[in-house]
């Protein structure tokens, strides 16, 4: 059987120019873990590397980087109450709590702040506890100079429903929009990031302390609002689209510092 050269020198010039992609592909995942090839894509592509999505979705099944998906205990919900989609950065956050486990066994818990327009995340704060006073510490720090929210959707948790927490709110200006008890697909943007958060960082990391733990967590918190594409705002990163919002190149640097 006779082989023809031409298919020879366009199968040895292909692999040549795979070989790099292939291994950016592969750096990228291992940094990565929990992202799929749509992901890793648009990353390959936003350093230039390939255009082609087709072809980095080969590439990754070829290098067999597929990411086992992790079955999740669906629970029986009701209708989901509605919310406008906020058209500007700090017109609606929303807020809520994951929680872990350091080396030791000790529990821990994660307020998660949520930009629903913008996606960002203003703030992640980690501690044994969560008592009212310290999250309107973390809420205050997380305001810095793009200033608090309008609203702040969450649940009746006792954190969020106490004299304490309706008085800020009532002297800061802001409006508490609770969720129906029980019910958290009402606040599908935090329950999305939480699921980001556990997938890609609470699941992946070991905390021998609390200190390590914040430090970790404040790490993947900058990686996801400047690094991390999403998909909701067409492949942007929250931070990009943020500055969207900021024509002032020096309120732009402020803010993302």
């Amino acid at each position: 059987m006779r082989i023809s050269r031409a298919n020879c020198a366009y199968v040895s010039r292909r692999v040549a120019q795979e070989a790099p992609i292939r291994a950016a592909l592969r750096t990228a995942a291992l940094r990565h873990p929990r992202w799929g090839a749509p992901r890793l894509h648009w990353l390959l592509r936003r350093e230039g590397m390939v255009q082609n999505h087709k072809r980095t979705e080969r590439l990754y099944r070829e290098e067999g980087l597929v990411v086992r998906r992790r079955r999740r205990k669906r629970l029986p919900v009701g209708p989901r109450v509605e919310r406008p989609a906020p058209r500007r950065p700090n017109e609606r956050w929303s807020i809520d709590f994951v929680h872990d486990r350091l080396a030791t066994g000790r529990a821990i818990g994660v307020l998660t702040v949520v930009d629903d327009c913008t996606r960002e995340c203003p703030a992640l704060a980690v501690d044994y506890s969560l008592p009212s006073a310290r999250v309107i510490a973390a809420l205050e720090r997380a305001a810095g100079p793009r200033g608090l929210p309008e609203r702040l959707v969450c649940d009746h948790g006792s954190e969020f429903s106490s004299r304490v927490f309706l008085s800020w709110a009532r002297g800061r200006g802001i409006v508490l929009d609770f969720i129906r008890p029980g019910k958290p697909v009402d606040n599908p943007y935090v329950e999305s990031f939480n699921g980001r958060l556990r997938d890609e960082c609470l699941n992946e990391q070991f905390f021998l302390d609390l200190a390590d733990a914040r430090r970790t967590i404040e790490r993947w918190r900058r990686h996801y609002n400047r690094v991390r594409p999403h998909s909701a705002l067409g492949r942007a990163t929250p931070a990009e689209y943020a500055a969207r919002f900021i024509p002032d190149p020096e309120l732009r640097v402020l803010k993302e510092g």
